[in-house]
């Protein structure tokens, strides 16, 4: 055991309340976001609910949860985000070990193209008039092939193998008879497990989230995600309540309360499930991140 001395113990300490000021500062948002969806607007407005929540009430979630699309809402999004990463994954690992390899011909040329992409795309419209000649709009590939690869990922995943995966372990099932596709699945898949763990979050989360493609190639409710439905029933209340008539100034006020009160719930209710799902792949997210840090 070392003995601390004293500027050790000073700068421990020090370190310690920064980091909890941090932390602090991290997670009151969520918390706050948390109590303030099931609490009196009214009170959340006026600065009264700061750490506990006041003038329970649940009508937000009641309104949110009573929209039917709100169920196809988020069986849509479990399915684009579950075969969108798959799709991800499947494009970007292969892609990642190929750009990896030192035998390549042209993969810095590769590279680069896929660098430009990063800088520069076509715009919107003439992303949208691509899609709409391709015959996706309206059906849920719209939202999954043309997101399939994101360079950055893709920079990263590649830089992992480069790093970790011995070139001595590829050269030696070359010499033992191994085939590019062989190596790929037996040997350097199974030792990418951390990173592909990382772009599995990355690439779900991403999908989770989305809301812009949506809006933009698709118009059938039945395929909307649930960030989408959300925002629109957001946006549905928050024209209630300032289209309310103005002799009814008392359901005018309670339409603007539930209106204030849904915001809140909505951001609990897309966000809580990415939020169980990350502590189980969490060591996994970090081992990838540290291991593509380090070079050896």
């Amino acid at each position: 055991m070392i003995k601390e001395n004293i500027q050790d113990k000073i700068f421990n300490i020090v370190n310690l309340v920064i980091l909890t000021i941090v932390l602090i500062i991290t997670l009151y948002p969520l918390y706050f976001v948390a109590i303030a969806s099931f609490s009196d607007p009214v009170m959340v407005n006026s600065g009264q609910v700061i750490l506990w929540p006041k003038g329970i009430n649940f009508k937000g979630y009641a309104r949110v949860f009573a929209n039917k699309e709100i169920w196809s809402g988020y069986r849509n999004t479990v399915f684009y985000t579950t075969l969108g990463t798959m799709i991800n994954l499947m494009f970007t690992m292969p892609a990642a070990y190929a750009l990896s390899r030192r035998d390549m011909i042209g993969r810095n040329f590769i590279m680069t193209l896929f660098t430009i992409t990063m800088f520069f795309n076509g715009g919107l419209i003439p992303t949208y008039l691509v899609v709409k000649n391709l015959g996706l709009t309206n059906t849920f590939w719209a939202l999954l092939l043309p997101s399939a690869v994101s360079t950055y990922n893709l920079i990263v995943s590649r830089t992992y193998m480069q790093n970790n995966i011995p070139v001595e372990l590829q050269e030696a099932a070359i010499i033992d008879g191994s085939s590019n596709t062989r190596m790929l699945f037996t040997i350097v898949l199974p030792l990418s497990k951390p990173i592909i763990a990382v772009m599995a979050l990355f690439y779900g989360v991403g999908h989770w989230n989305q809301y812009f493609s949506a809006l933009i190639y698709i118009t059938d409710k039945n395929l909307k995600p649930l960030q989408l439905i959300l925002r629109n029933i957001l946006l549905q209340n928050e024209y209630m309540a300032s289209s309310v008539s103005s002799d009814s100034v008392e359901t005018m006020a309670e339409q603007a309360k539930l209106a204030e009160s849904i915001k809140y719930c909505t951001i609990i209710v897309a966000s809580l499930p990415v939020l169980i799902v990350y502590p189980f792949i969490q060591k996994y997210f970090t081992k990838g991140i540290m291991l593509g840090a380090i070079r050896g």
